[in-house]
């Protein structure tokens, strides 16, 4: 499907004197893209500042209501009764879907969604659709994002009386490069121009490192170096974050990320509830889904809470729930954001009486299991200096100040942050192997190399296959790319030396450079060769199968293996 080609008009009107203003000093906003809802911030030129929309709200419900052939993307929509979002006419949860193919298990988690998604399972886009007028209307979350990206941008540029075009956003760790290639597409279609996307727990501890700041400013005898684990869950993302601030400097030492979040919560208890769940329309579906959410966000507070809804057809369904046994059915989702928090710490080479505090934040900092987990495992009370909902977006806005260059005399933002790459990206090699050759944790800009070898006798072509990922097996990671070198002349396998480089700059942008040396020759015997990456688009998976399927029969004689390994 081709890309949405529309322009979205600012509703911003500037005087001559205030575009003078813009034109000296570019405002950068702070987003957080989150999966069930959204905020603004901005550094007002001494703190931090929460935008709102025409409702009063700072926090802004993700969800975007279709109208004939588009979404209409309005922050300030009001849904005034909640069949308007149970018709199937409101697309919800984009943020799950953005970049994904039709074989992920994130889309396949999504028929509990109250609109349509469906899947072919050839690695293609999921076709996404909203119910208007009793047709499907076909969608991409990255039109959806678009539109609602520009409606946050007018939003801002109501407020602040100016054009912005520069943004920082927050997401999660685990999203792989074909995921943030989507997330600056959609930005470039609502019109703004990304400045850094900040992984959400770096984010939090942004803001945790100016608090400390202001604390030793203000005499209050704190210790400068801090060692602070982030644990960040929300609705569709875990994420966890181990970071050394020193002063005003910010290391992130390590992070780890997974998709489990609370949507997953909701899934499991809406199978464990009413397990032909997905037999039900789309009208049935949304309800069950809201009984169920609003009986999770109540356990939170009590001890049981009673669901009594009716799923049509004569069909009701009336229980109560106990929190022991909302506990019991997600036991697996709790026990995985163990293994993050131990991994995290474990690549972060920190033991627990080494940290200084433990931060808890997002949608799902609230329920009980989740805050206890974390304060046993980390034997720390959780840190309470901030605001759950918005320590991330208060994060991006703190980034967009240092990236925008502000004056700042006061020092309020006399920060520094170091970043690590989220996943590791390497090639392909011997037998479907995945080497990686930048590693996970890998603290950016960064410039590596790997020397590799041929795999038979005289071969005179290597293709090399880029992967991002954690699997030891290329078909499990995410595809970024490929590219044939061809002329290496002929020799002994193991004799030709293919040296692969890997360059990310402080943008976070990944190059891929690949040279082919014969021992005694000071020159690449082929030019080298160079590209951006990705390469590919979110049809990766349909990629992976033609490239097994071109190359299949001839694939062994085209692979490289690293230079000292043996066959």
């Amino acid at each position: 499907m081709a890309e949405p080609e529309y322009t979205v008009e600012s509703k911003c009107e500037t005087t001559e004197e205030e575009k003078s203003s813009s034109a000296s000093s570019e405002v950068v906003i702070g987003i957080d893209i989150g999966t069930s809802q959204c905020s603004v911030a901005v550094w007002n030129g001494s703190e931090v500042e929460l935008l709102k929309n025409t409702r009063n709200q700072p926090l802004i419900r993700f969800d975007v209501p279709v109208n004939n052939d588009i979404p209409l993307g309005e922050v300030n929509y009001h849904l005034s009764h909640k069949h308007e979002r149970l018709s199937g006419a409101s697309i919800l949860n984009m943020k799950r879907l953005i970049g994904r193919v039709d074989t992920d298990r994130v889309v396949h988690a999504s028929n509990n969604f109250p609109f349509l998604v469906q899947t072919l399972d050839m690695g293609a886009r999921p076709f996404i659709a909203a119910l208007v007028n009793n047709v499907w209307k076909s969608t991409t979350p990255e039109e959806v994002l678009a539109l609602y990206l520009a409606e946050l941008r007018i939003m801002a540029e109501s407020k602040l009386k100016r054009p912005i075009k520069d943004v920082v956003l927050c997401i999660p760790v685990s999203f792989s490069r074909i995921q943030l290639t989507r997330i600056e597409r959609a930005c470039s279609i609502a019109g703004l121009h990304v400045l850094r996307l900040m992984p959400e727990p770096a984010a939090v501890a942004l803001q945790y490192a100016q608090q400390q700041q202001h604390m030793l400013r203000d005499n209050t005898g704190r210790v400068s170096k801090r060692i602070a684990l982030v644990f960040n869950m929300g609705a569709g993302y875990c994420d966890v974050a181990v970071a050394d601030i020193d002063g005003g400097v910010t290391e992130i030492k390590a992070l780890s990320g997974s998709e489990i979040g609370g949507e997953d919560l909701l899934e499991n208890m809406m199978r464990h509830l009413s397990p032909s769940f997905d037999k039900l329309d789309i009208k049935s579906m949304g309800s069950l889904r809201v009984a169920i959410q609003e009986a999770i966000h109540e356990l939170s507070l009590e001890e049981s809470v009673q669901i009594d809804v009716d799923l049509g057809n004569g069909s009701r369904l009336c229980k109560e729930v106990k929190r022991e046994e909302f506990e019991e059915v997600n036991k697996f989702i709790f026990c995985e954001s163990q293994i993050l928090i131990v991994e995290c710490m474990q690549n972060a080479h920190v033991n627990v009486e080494d940290l200084t505090d433990v931060i808890v934040v997002g949608g799902c900092s609230c329920i009980p299991k989740i805050r206890n987990l974390v304060e046993n495992l980390c034997e720390r009370e959780i840190y309470k200096g901030m605001n759950p909902l918005t320590a991330a977006v208060y994060g991006t806005a703190l980034e967009g100040a240092l990236t925008s260059g502000i004056d700042d005399p006061l020092g309020d933002v006399d920060l520094l942050t170091s970043q690590v790459t989220t996943l590791g990206i390497g090639i392909r090699t011997n037998r479907f192997e995945f080497v990686p050759v930048i590693p996970r944790n890998t603290t950016m800009p960064v410039h590596k190399e790997m020397i590799f070898t041929t795999f038979k006798d005289n071969q005179t072509e290597a293709l090399i296959v880029v992967y991002e990922g954690e699997s030891e097996m290329e078909d499990e990671n995410h595809l970024l790319g490929y590219f044939k070198i061809t002329g290496i002349p002929p020799a002994l396998e193991g004799v030709p030396e293919i040296n692969v480089g890997m360059d990310i700059n402080a943008s976070n942008e990944l190059s891929v450079l690949a040279s082919v040396i014969i021992p005694g020759s000071r020159q690449p015997v082929v030019p080298v060769m160079e590209l951006k990456m990705p390469t590919v688009d979110d049809g990766h998976g349909c990629c992976n199968e033609v490239l097994d399927r071109a190359y299949g029969p001839t694939l062994d004689s085209m692979i490289v293996r690293r230079k000292n390994d043996s066959i």
